[in-house]
């Protein structure tokens, strides 16, 4: 498959770091960001770049500031060139999960802030770039939802109506952008392990066990890598604006 340039939030840890491990492996020039600061990420990269295939950048940016959209986006052109692809996929949950009575305005706006307003204006950022310089490659643009945006969860409320916000979103930049040949697409991971599901291990452990899964496992960063890949690639090229579960078969209706 034809080599892109690929900017992917959240990419230093969980499953951000699985896309990125998956686009380089792939033979992708991939730019990835966080909050971290570089050092936190250096080993990642030897990592990344000792696989000699797609190489690979970090940029220190907190995506929620929307300020430093600007600075990130020509930090990438100015290493990579044209941008191909983005992967919204940063996020977080709440720093205390509370019942929807105790949920407190500041994790509301905290979580809505780094979920839905940063990677919204990041993507009109970014399309804006794409429409400008039109290259011939296939664009797309990944946004990370959750099953959280249909299933309600009310020790996290503020997460469950952040990824429904990502869901619209998803809808409105498809919509917006398909005339153009840039595709969007959501992917909506399940149980997956990572740093923000370590406190519920046990829970989910005994869940799956019981059957919350068809596939009687938790998901891995490298389920959400490979989905990427194949979206990048252009394999889904005729399905602009679909919601791809990566879940296991968690949300399917059983009687």
């Amino acid at each position: 498959m034809e080599s892109k340039n690929i900017l992917v939030t959240g990419g230093g840890r969980g499953i951000g770091a699985g896309i990125v491990r998956a686009l380089v492996s792939a033979g992708h020039n991939v730019g990835f960001c966080g909050r971290a600061p570089l050092e936190k990420n250096l080993a990642f990269l030897e990592e990344l770049n000792a696989l000699g295939r797609g190489s690979a950048r970090y940029y220190s940016c907190d995506v929620s500031n929307t300020t430093a959209h600007a600075a990130l986006l020509d930090g990438f052109a100015a290493d990579f060139g044209e941008l191909d692809c983005l992967c919204n996929n940063a996020g977080v949950a709440p720093e205390v999960r509370n019942d929807v009575l105790d949920m407190t305005e500041e994790s509301y706006d905290r979580v809505m802030t780094i979920n839905l307003k940063g990677p919204f204006f990041l993507t009109q950022a970014a399309a804006k770039r794409m429409l400008a310089n039109k290259n011939g490659k296939f664009h797309c643009i990944i946004n990370t939802g959750s099953v959280s945006a249909e299933t309600a969860s009310i020790s996290r409320g503020e997460y469950c109506i952040s990824k429904a916000g990502v869901s619209m979103a998803t809808k409105l930049w498809t919509v917006r952008l398909a005339k153009a040949g840039i595709c969007v697409y959501e992917l909506r991971p399940g149980v997956i392990h990572s740093d923000m599901t370590q406190c519920v291990q046990e829970k989910y452990d005994r869940l799956i066990a019981n059957g919350l899964t068809l596939q009687p496992r938790w998901g891995e960063p490298a389920d959400m890598g490979r989905a990427v890949c194949a979206l990048v690639d252009g394999a889904f090229a005729y399905s602009t604006g679909q919601v791809i579960g990566i879940d296991g078969g968690m949300t399917i209706s059983r009687l």
